[in-house]
């Protein structure tokens, strides 16, 4: 399958126009954070475009070429929320499906925040934080197939296509609940007393499941044979979780620390911590060029990071209020709550990561 960067032309610096009257306009350039070491400049460069109110999160589908990103607004009742269809090349809207309706009298949604992809069987899973639950939509028609409740708190939810499961973090409840992909039916649940897992990883080749515990400051660590999870300090206040190419290391982004922290799984320990910016609170991995990026919420921006020597190789500024990265073939995609489009839309930022 071609690869997204080779499906991705890069656009010129200038403003390109988008449908109405949007604009997707090259809004930051690489620096270094004070007091920190920087590598050589790479020229990564950020391109955004409004999209909706309320964005949460987005996932890349490689077998469509699409982006989908969520967008909930308020507090319950929850009564305006989106899955969109994207353009990730113009950031452009193709779609926008509205999740069912679960309170006729007060107009509120099945409201969706977390998402990730299923490219095996073409689908779309979605946490419903307020309604308790996942869903699934199909890809192509972007048709509601089924909710899927028990899920205390539904915050995050990550596919592993090769084992057919998608597992989801049930932060209300120390849970991890593992569904079978193709029947939809739940087949695993793994609790820890006292804990609130958030973000979510797994491992493609092996299927262990990573939680990162927001209270314990731990990764849980689920094994497909292992009877009882591991436990694995990290960071202060783990959010969100990534793996290296090869699944010895992980990521996490510490939201009280401010930093990321890079663990060594085998070991179990913490092998470097390297500060990033007040609330990390999303990190993904390039595995084209090795480097992790962590999304700082409070000064709005994007840190790269070589997790090897434990330095930050560059800073990218994005829109206020960054609230997800993941990267795909050296291309990342970050959405934020800044609500700074023409119409109070929160943006879509595309960083093309340099080497």
């Amino acid at each position: 399958m071609t690869s997204l960067t080779c499906r991705i032309r890069r656009t010129a610096a200038v403003a390109v126009a988008l449908a109405a009257g949007s604009a997707l306009a090259l809004t930051g350039t690489a620096s270094a954070q004070p007091g920190q070491t920087t590598g050589k400049a790479s020229g990564s460069t950020v391109e955004s475009a409004p999209l909706v109110k309320g964005l949460y999160q987005s996932a890349y589908s490689e077998r469509n070429n699409v982006l989908w990103a969520t967008s909930a607004v308020g507090r319950p009742p929850v009564t305006t929320s989106s899955l969109l269809k994207v353009d990730p090349r113009t950031l452009k809207v193709k779609a926008t499906y509205t999740p069912p309706v679960t309170n006729a009298e007060t107009g509120a949604v099945e409201a969706v925040y977390g998402v990730a992809v299923d490219d095996e069987h073409n689908t779309v899973w979605t946490t419903n934080t307020r309604d308790n639950s996942v869903a699934v939509y199909d890809q192509r028609t972007g048709k509601h197939l089924a909710s899927l409740p028990g899920v205390n708190h539904a915050r995050e939810v990550v596919v592993d296509a090769k084992h057919n499961t998608a597992w989801a973090s049930s932060f209300g409840d120390g849970t991890v609940v593992a569904f079978d992909t193709r029947t939809l039916k739940e087949k695993k649940r793994v609790t820890v007393e006292g804990s609130s897992p958030t973000g979510l990883a797994v491992n493609a080749r092996t299927g262990a499941a990573y939680a990162a515990d927001l209270n314990g400051d731990r990764i849980i660590e689920i094994t497909r044979k292992s009877e009882s999870p591991r436990l694995i300090p990290t960071g202060d206040g783990p959010i969100s979780i990534a793996l290296s190419k090869d699944g010895r290391t992980a990521y996490t982004a510490d939201q009280a620390a401010g930093g990321l922290s890079v663990v060594d799984l085998k070991k179990g320990t913490v092998t470097k911590s390297v500060p990033t910016g007040a609330g990390a609170l999303s990190v993904a991995a390039d595995r084209r060029s090795g480097n992790v990026l962590v999304a700082n919420r409070t000064p709005g921006t994007v840190t790269v990071v070589d997790p090897a020597k434990g330095t930050v190789v560059e800073t990218l500024a994005t829109g206020a209020n960054p609230n997800h990265v993941q990267v795909t073939d050296g291309t990342a995609f970050v959405v934020d709550k800044s609500g700074t489009g023409p119409e109070g839309q929160d943006q879509a930022h595309r960083i093309r990561i340099g080497r």
